[in-house]
């Protein structure tokens, strides 16, 4: 059914809704002998599955179960006509009681989580991928609605995923302070060696080589580490005021230099009747620095932009290019972590593909919204509202 990722993509997503249209739809016709024989088919397919399965009605309660969903949920008889809530004990992240039927409660499209946990009796936990999909009926086909609930235990991958975050946690940490005194020192042997009667062309590019590489590696840590936090909950902010006009003038000013290397001109686009945003100022610095360095490592001619201006709630800011752009495909994508655009010109490129995926991640802890829109050879825009939080 999913992949190791627990993601359910679209074409598994409309078979499961179509199967388990099949599985509540029959439960309305038990008498006839051609539906119940169906059913029984059914009923042998998902207790053939790996992972659990629960089939709810529009009352959310238990109609059909198999095997695996009962391993899960330690017990020995299906929990038939039960209601969901009391069949699967769920907590979130805080420990906090999910109320899985006011979750689905009026749900259109599938929903999926790793963030929950199956709590049993005796108070201990396991962690759950939960895929909820709702039954969708033909048009003018009348039928029992309700929703099919995929469960799996993913204990152990989260165990991993725990030791992996830990790791990159602690090697951030540790590169840090060397690759802080190699980039100064290297500044500064540039510096005494611009100033210094000899000339040689080679010792230079190989200095100058050597600082960019040790700034691009001073970049991936600190994304790792921003990532690092991200994974584990653990970002925070202070709410603070933010001048938006002298935050945009700012990184304009800030990045002229390495657009003017390339040839490129960054202007700005300030509403007048801007006022002062209330968020974390630390992290919509963040998020803007990722859109204009982007911008400017993507774009061989013309200009970039950086604009800001007032909407309801907050202000409304977007950074625009007239760079390579980026494809339709390519646009569901950009914002997955380790992604890179199969795109020649991309590639030629340094890059993690971790700068947009950590982006998102500072756009949620903000409760902000990212838009993106683009063209193949034309350049984009990625515009972000941030709301004020107080």
């Amino acid at each position: 059914m999913t992949g190791s990722s627990g993601k359910v993509n679209v074409g598994q997503e409309l078979w499961l809704s179509s199967w388990s249209s099949g599985i509540l739809g029959v439960m309305n016709k038990v008498s006839d002998k051609l539906a119940e024989l169906e059913r029984e088919r059914l009923i042998s397919l998902i207790n053939s599955m790996g992972d659990g399965v629960l089939a709810i009605d529009e009352h959310f309660k238990v109609v059909v179960s198999n095997g695996a969903a009962l391993n899960i949920l330690d017990v020995n008889t299906p929990p038939t006509s039960q209601p969901v809530n009391e069949v699967l004990h769920l907590v979130g992240k805080t420990n906090k009681r999910v109320n899985l039927e006011k979750k689905i409660t009026g749900l259109k499209t599938s929903l999926a989580s790793r963030d929950w946990s199956l709590q049993y009796a005796d108070g201990s936990t396991i962690n759950l991928y939960t895929s909820i999909a709702p039954v969708r009926l033909g048009y003018g086909q009348k039928g029992m609605k309700g929703y099919v609930i995929l469960l799996r235990d993913i204990t152990h991958e989260k165990s991993l995923e725990e030791e992996r975050d830990e790791f990159i946690s602690v090697a951030s940490h540790e590169l840090r302070t060397p690759l802080a005194i190699a980039e100064g020192n290297l500044s500064n042997a540039e510096y005494i060696y611009q100033k210094s009667d000899h000339s040689d062309p080679v010792v230079a590019d190989a200095l100058a080589q050597a600082h960019t590489q040790i700034n691009f590696l001073s970049g991936l840590v600190n994304d790792l580490a921003t990532l690092s936090r991200a994974e584990r909950g653990k970002l925070t902010f202070e709410v603070e005021h933010i001048n938006t006009r002298d935050l945009v003038h700012e990184l304009a000013e800030t990045y002229q230099p390495q657009a003017k290397a390339k040839g490129l001109e960054v202007k700005s686009d300030i509403d007048a009747s801007l006022e002062i945003l209330q968020s974390g100022k630390l992290y919509v610095r963040e998020v803007l620095q990722n859109f204009v360095t982007n911008a400017i490592k993507y774009t061989e001619k013309g200009h970039i932009t950086i604009g800001a201006h007032r909407a309801k709630g907050g202000v409304e800011f977007y950074v625009s290019d007239t760079g390579i752009g980026i494809s339709k495909p390519d646009q569901q994508k950009v914002f997955e972590k380790f992604f890179r655009s199969e795109d020649y010109r991309t590639r030629e490129n340094s890059g993690t593909g971790l700068g947009l995926y950590v982006t998102q991640k500072l756009a949620a802890l903000l409760k902000a919204e990212i838009s993106l829109e683009s063209e193949l050879n034309k350049g984009s825009t990625f515009t972000i509202f941030i709301p004020n939080l107080q």
